[in-house]
């Protein structure tokens, strides 16, 4: 049987592959779970956001496409 995969999963799986520093990657649930919180390592931050917040938005549709991320926000924390 497959394992279980939630959308702090997939938010983490994408974040993981754009940064430089993976192991600082991190998605915590916030607001009763309705919230996901990416934090990632400083110098990496600008590389989640994108330009003019292209890359954040494209993570945000990804997750309200997604099975489990529909009715949730994503948050990108300093």
């Amino acid at each position: 049987m497959a394992a279980e995969h939630t959308a702090a999963d997939l938010v983490e799986f994408l974040a993981k592959g754009m940064v430089n520093n993976p192991d600082a990657v991190s998605v915590s649930e916030a607001d009763d779970g309705r919230t996901l919180e990416l934090e990632t390592d400083p110098e990496d931050r600008g590389r989640v956001i994108g330009r003019q917040g292209r890359v954040a938005k494209a993570m945000r549709a990804v997750l309200g496409a997604s099975r489990d991320g529909g009715d949730l926000r994503l948050d990108i924390v300093d």
